[in-house]
Parts: C-alpha cells; sequence; structure tokens
C-alpha cells in the first residue's frame, strides 16, 4: 500500500473537480522530492484543459503553482532536505540545449513534460482508489492535492520565515509577469511600460514595474481591476478605440515596452502602435486564432515576441520576487483570496467570472506546517 492522499481529479474536461483519495505507489526517484502541499495557485492554464480537445490527457490531478515542505527525497543529489521550504515551477528536461544555456521555459520537451503527458519515467505510480491510473504529472508536480512528487530541479528553496501557503503563485503567474518586464524587457528607471490586461500576469508586471522605477500605464475595461492597478503604481487607463494616442500623451510619445495577456487582436495592435521605434511588445496568452496585423505596426525596428514564463530560471527569480516582497516593493498576497482545496469549484467560478485575481486552494491548516 502506498501513500494516500486527497487530490481534486478532474475526470472530464466537461466535469466538475471532484475531491477523492488517490494512491502514490513508490517513493521518490534519486532526482525527486515528496513534498507536503501547503497551498496551490489556480492559473488559467489549468482551467484551459478544457479546451484543450483531449490533448491534455484525463481522469488527471491538476495545479501547477504549488508550494510546501519537503517530506522526503530521493537522496543528495536533489539537494534539498526534509523541512525544506520550497515553491514549485515548471518542469523541464535540464540537458536540451535552451536547458543548458539558462532557459529552461524554452525547454525543447516543455510541452510533452508539462502540458501533454508529463514525464515516462514511473508515469502510472498516481491511482485512484479503484486503482486506476491518474495522468502522469501535470506542470511536473499536479498540485491541486496534499501532497505531490516533483523533480527536484522544479522545486525552488524558500525562506521558512515566509507564509509558504501564499507562495506557489510565484511559481508561474506572478512569475510570468514580473519575469517579462525583469528579464524579457530589463526595465528601470525612465522606461514606459504598457500593460494590457490587469489580471494576475498583469497585476504582478505592474508591481514589478513599480519595483524597476518605470512608468507603468495599465489598460483594463474593469474599473476595480484599474483600481488595484493604479494602487500599485499605474496610470489606469479604459480600452478605448483612441487607446494607442491616449498611451503616447501619457508617456510623453510612447513606450518602449508593451505586455499584451488578453490575446485580444485589437488590443496587440493598439499596443503596437503605442510603441516607440524599436519598441517591443510581449505576448504572454496563447492566441486562440489567426493574428492580423495592422500595416505599419512593425515599421522603425518594433517587434513582437511570445515570453513563456518570463524567461525566467526559477530558482533566480523566485527568490528576487520574495526579497522584494519583504521589502514592501512586491505586494502580490494582496491579488490572493484563499479557499480550502474541497472548495475547489468555488475557486475555479470565482476566478473564470473575475471575482478575484488569484485563487489559491489550502489542503490543510497553515498550523500543521513546521
Amino acid at each position: 500500500m502506498g501513500l494516500q492522499f486527497g487530490a481534486a481529479v478532474l475526470r472530464s474536461y466537461e466535469s466538475r473537480f471532484t475531491l477523492e483519495e488517490v494512491t502514490l505507489n513508490a517513493g521518490p526517484a534519486a532526482d525527486e522530492v515528496l513534498v507536503r502541499i501547503a497551498g496551490c495557485g489556480m492559473c488559467r492554464t489549468d482551467l484551459a484543459v478544457r479546451r484543450s480537445a483531449g490533448r491534455s490527457p484525463l481522469p488527471a490531478v491538476l495545479g501547477h503553482e504549488g508550494a510546501g515542505v519537503v517530506v522526503e527525497t530521493g537522496g543528495p543529489d536533489t539537494r534539498l532536505s526534509i523541512g525544506d521550504h520550497v515553491v514549485l515551477s515548471f518542469d523541464s528536461c535540464g540537458h536540451c540545449r535552451a536547458c543548458v544555456s539558462g532557459s529552461p521555459a524554452y525547454c525543447g520537451s516543455f510541452a510533452e513534460l508539462n502540458l501533454f503527458g508529463g514525464r515516462k519515467e514511473n508515469a502510472a505510480r498516481f491511482t485512484d482508489v479503484a486503482g486506476i491510473p491518474l495522468a502522469p504529472r501535470w506542470f511536473g508536480q499536479s498540485s491541486f492535492a496534499e501532497y505531490a512528487m516533483v523533480p527536484a530541479r522544479n522545486a525552488v528553496r524558500v525562506d521558512p520565515a515566509l507564509p509558504i501557503e501564499l507562495l506557489g503563485p510565484l511559481g508561474c503567474g506572478f512569475l510570468t509577469g514580473a519575469g517579462a518586464v525583469l528579464n524579457t524587457f530589463r526595465a528601470g528607471p525612465g522606461d514606459a511600460i504598457a500593460v494590457l490586461g490587469a489580471g494576475a500576469v498583469g497585476l504582478s508586471a505592474v508591481m514589478a514595474a513599480a519595483a524597476a522605477g518605470a512608468v507603468t500605464v495599465a489598460v483594463d475595461q474593469h474599473p476595480e481591476r484599474l483600481a488595484m492597478a493604479e494602487r500599485f503604481g499605474a496610470i489606469p487607463l479604459y480600452a478605448t478605440a483612441d487607446l494607442p494616442d491616449r498611451i503616447k500623451q501619457l508617456t510623453d510619445g510612447g513606450v518602449q515596452y508593451a505586455l499584451d495577456t488578453t490575446a485580444s487582436p485589437q488590443l496587440i495592435n493598439d499596443a503596437l502602435r503605442a510603441l516607440r521605434p524599436t519598441g517591443h511588445l510581449g505576448l504572454v496568452a496563447r492566441l486562440p486564432t489567426t493574428l492580423p496585423l495592422d500595416p505599419g505596426t512593425l515599421d522603425r525596428g518594433r517587434k513582437l515576441s511570445h515570453i513563456c514564463e518570463g524567461d525566467a530560471v526559477p530558482s533566480l527569480l523566485i527568490p528576487r520576487l520574495t526579497g522584494l516582497w519583504q521589502a514592501g516593493r512586491f505586494p502580490f498576497d494582496q491579488l490572493i483570496r484563499t479557499y480550502p482545496l474541497d472548495e475547489i469549484n468555488e475557486a475555479e467560478h470565482d476566478c473564470q467570472t473575475g471575482r478575484v485575481v488569484k485563487p489559491v486552494l489550502i489542503p490543510r491548516t497553515e498550523k500543521e506546517y513546521p
């Protein structure tokens, strides 16, 4: 009999999550650690599985913004110890050209490892009460659960004084927005940035831009989201027909950088028109349709690129973000609302309807963690 624990299982693309008992039938391999989950953020990528047309296998335990405490390791090669507090991030192979050059978000096996099947080794270790295998680990973790078995390279050790149950979104959503500003754009004082969409990724980008000393314009259609962006240091702006001109008026002629989180063709073209010459627009959302570009939008050295996971090396960026939070310059906790794991369907509803920026699911009470 292996380790049995509670997990939220998605059995079909249309069904609700169900809280079930699952079994882990083997301990960690030499490069793995077992983590007791303190909290796991809910990301829209988790919810996009419902639209994946069968590409992401089910039944599965989703969740890829986990954080918790190491309870077992596969050995010294993990460089982690029992009792370590860790934030879990995306999976990568560690040996392809992208990984060895310090760009794990562009790992040659990224889609296979994170979205469409997981690691082939020990793929059937997780089973339900009937002994039916669950899909291999989502993003190398499957953290909508009380425990997660993860490759050690996915786990980033953090200060145990930090509120571990809230740190999971630093492994993906907040990492993506902040990383776009700090890594991709390398924004600094005097730079101007437009952020389109004030959700979890967009607001984390706003916070990072403020920490970097950049001037930021945040664009959204919801007044409460714009109010949050303004509180975090951005100039709030509604999306209107004259958006490029209004951005230029507010930023002395345009922005050097823009980050789109909406995948809206109209807003993407507006952002390109608001760029200064040689400006850079980064996209983080996957485009659902063909993207038409207006004539002239890429003239004069302007460029458009997709940014994955904030161009981050998680072991470098996550400590940087926790340090900014401790200094009061990256208040990501203000975006979070916590839910017990058994309220995952309510959390999904609130996330989809925009009632909450970042749901975080709590499998256990805080006092149960060292």
